[in-house]
């Protein structure tokens, strides 16, 4: 089974002993595999385990607050409930409830190994004190020495399951007898329990049990909502997660069939929570807090008829919960992959599946699109399967009607050529239906068996239409995609010329935010055997006209190379104007001659090249710059000399690559400098990848140009 590290409980230790050292009420802690793409959670302290798997696994492009903090490298402060909802309103739409909030990323010689969550009750105050940040700092370094001393040969990887680790009680033992305490109990009026953070009674006294209607035996161990079927209400399972989340008091009242009035009056701390319970007055007098009014669920009956008791299914206010997760997480899914993984990371914790398949119609065949807990070689036998055949997953798409199989046995007696590949024992095979037709099919497949009631019939089917919905939406960005960036390949060289003496690279990155094109362009040519033109420029926007814009403009500089480079911008310059497309650009032009060893560039109001020389000192080469292309007709430009010497490497770039939210672009630039300073300049392409990687994840698209100059005789 796979682990995040070699000593589990020693990690766990320590993330108790960070929490408390920052006097939060939580933790979470999660670890960034080698090479991932996603932070996988590894411990959580005092959390239920319902509320924390939906949080189990987070991209690293997610907007959500440990993975803006890995990202950025720095710790995020949420200070309250409007700060949360401004600036993650995901987050915000699940967890409604009053805390503060700190990520911060757990970083190390290595780079960046995973990221902490530490959570403060409502009650703390909007800014992080000075000590707490010196704490946090403090527990950060502690969790990524560990994590890297823990680590096995092949680096972190992530758990199977995130592990829960109770919070240690602040209660202090009394000095009196169990008797004793009792009595006292029994003696305080109304009734009294006590909930552990995963909402099971641990301790119920006999009144409370009497109030409740139930058995002292039969409560200790279950969750209220289980145990009594009047309390599974959002409504209620909502007000202990406030309280539990939030820290403080809070009250409710609900009636217990057919008609008696309870009031609850919670009150939290971080290793649980305690309940007063009273008999209410009727709802118009006295009130105490907002009423909810409860009502039986639905018969959790087996449709067939059997007699075999089943078991119940998620409650209706957890599967709500869920409901809304995956619709917030859906909403923000770009691409079919992203629902995939939106997919697997919601349903499956929620519904305690084991392993999910995605798939979808193309060409007469039923194609797997993702999967997760399958192995490839499973998945690849019934990829590219016909419609027509025989198998649940067509069958279910082609009727749109759900198919639920408890055992082996049932399925195989549905569909007699069915073959058991897996050691799964029961399966759902759901319809996605989008816009009044079905456009694939889900698979959820589980360790043990289950009975499906109806309610998890119906959570089923609620959720995987908006799997069906973030589908249909995936498709077309996938579409969008392929035909803009297709655009965008066919509009920059394909090749780049060779010259001897110089060694070019060249890298082109889309920001990722939407399936817009760019206007981002290089561009090297040939002039003769001994002189070369290089150019790097942006065209404002990301749309089709800024793509066509920026094919103009390289065919404009093209067409004007050799001349100096004042003239080539110039010309491209008043071209652009006599198109008048609205539109600005941005240019850097560079001709080299390699006799000479001299660079004369000249600037559209573009961020200046970095020259690394061959003993690893950097310059960055100021040019005067010149106006944006495309403003004024009889602008004129500059152009600077600077030399060349053997073994220099020169490096051209859009703003892309440096732009940095609250950073000074000067700063950035110079921070550029350094990392091509470190960088060795032997592998261009190596180099080339090492500073498309030190801008990730990119504000803006990114074009990259490096071109090495050897000695001459």
């Amino acid at each position: 089974m796979a682990q995040a590290d070699a000593a589990p409980d020693a990690v766990d230790a320590m993330l108790l002993e960070v929490v408390r050292d920052c006097g939060a009420s939580r933790g979470m802690l999660y670890v960034l595999p080698p090479s991932g793409d996603a932070l996988w959670l590894v411990s959580v302290t005092g959390t239920p385990r319902e509320m924390a798997l939906p949080w189990a696994r987070v991209g690293l492009t997610e907007p959500i607050p440990v993975a803006d903090a890995v990202r950025g490298g720095e710790l995020v402060w949420i200070g309250d409930m409007e700060e949360m909802a401004r600036r993650y309103p995901r987050t915000s739409l699940v967890l409604p409830y009053a805390f503060a909030l700190a990520a911060a990323p757990l970083a190390g010689q290595g780079g960046i190994v995973g990221g902490l969550v530490l959570l403060w009750p409502g009650s703390h105050p909007p800014r992080l004190g000075d000590d707490e940040r010196e704490a946090v700092d403090i527990g950060c370094r502690r969790l990524s020495l560990m994590l890297r001393r823990t680590a096995g040969r092949d680096g972190l990887r992530p758990p199977d399951e995130p592990r829960i680790v109770p919070h240690p009680s602040q209660a202090h033992a009394a000095p009196a007898r169990s008797g004793e305490l009792a009595e006292f109990v029994a003696r305080l009026p109304g009734g009294a329990c006590a909930l552990d953070v995963t909402g099971r009674f641990t301790f119920v006294t006999p009144e409370a049990a009497r109030l409740l209607g139930a058995g002292t035996a039969d409560l200790v161990g279950t969750l209220p909502w289980e145990a009594l079927p009047w309390m599974d209400v959002p409504e209620i399972e909502d007000r202990y997660r406030s309280a539990l989340v939030s820290e403080q008091p809070t009250s409710f009242r609900a009636v217990r069939p057919p008609d008696t009035p309870l009031v609850f009056e919670l009150y939290p701390d971080p290793s649980g929570i305690s309940v007063r319970i009273t008999r209410g007055e009727p709802w118009d007098a006295n009130p105490v807090g907002p009423a909810l009014t409860t009502a039986d669920p639905p018969g959790l009956s087996d449709p067939s008829g059997a007699d075999e008791p089943l078991a119940a299914g998620p409650g209706r206010a957890g599967l709500l919960y869920h409901l809304m997760h995956l619709a917030a997480t859906l909403t923000e899914a770009v691409g079919v992959k992203d629902v995939v993984n939106q997919a697997a990371d919601q349903l499956m914790p929620a519904l305690g599946a084991k392993a999910m398949a995605l798939m979808a119609p193309r060409d007469g065949r039923l194609r797997i699109l993702g999967y997760r807990g399958y192995d490839a070689a499973l998945m690849s036998r019934f990829d590219d399967l016909p419609l027509s055949a025989n198998t649940p997953a067509a069958r279910v798409m082609d009727t749109g009607t759900p198919h639920f199989f408890t055992s082996f046995d049932e399925l195989r007696a549905s569909y007699p050529e069915a073959v058991q590949l897996d050691d799964k024992a029961s399966w759902a095979f759901l319809p996605l239906v989008a816009s009044g037709h079905a456009i694939g099919s889900l698979v959820l497949a589980y360790d043990r068996p289950q009975h499906f009631p109806p309610t998890e019939r119906a959570a089923l089917t609620a959720l995987v239409g908006l799997v069906a919905q973030a589908l249909e939406r995936g498709r077309l960005y996938d579409t969008q995609y392929t035909v803009a960036h297709q655009l965008q390949a066919a509009l920059l060289p394909r090749h780049l010329p060779s010259l001897p003496g110089l060694r070019v690279a060249a890298r082109y990155r889309p920001s990722g935010h939407g399936v817009e094109v760019g206007g981002d362009f290089y561009d090297l040519i040939r002039l003769d055997d001994t002189t070369a033109a290089a150019a790097i420029g942006d065209v404002q926007g990301h749309d089709v006209d800024a793509a066509a814009l920026m094919g103009q403009v390289r065919t404009a500089v093209h067409a004007a190379a050799g001349a100096s480079p004042a003239d080539v911008l110039g010309t491209t310059n008043r071209l652009l104007v006599d198109l008048d497309p609205d539109r600005f650009a941005s240019c850097l032009y560079v001709h080299l001659d390699l006799v000479r060893r001299m660079a004369c560039l000249a600037s559209a109001g573009h961020p200046p090249a970095v020259l690394r020389h061959a003993d690893g000192s950097t310059e960055v080469l100021r040019v005067p710059p010149g106006l944006l292309l495309g403003i004024e007709r009889r602008a004129g430009y500059t152009a600077v000399e600077y030399p060349l010497p053997p073994g220099c490497v020169l490096v051209l770039y859009t703003d892309g690559l440096v732009e940095r939210p609250g950073l000074d672009l000067d700063d950035a630039i110079t921070a550029l400098a350094r990392l091509v300073a470190r960088a060795g300049p032997g592998d261009l392409d190596a180099l080339a990848d090492h500073l498309i990687r030190g801008a990730s994840p990119p504000v803006d698209d990114i074009a990259l140009l490096v071109i090495g100059v050897g000695p001459f005789a």
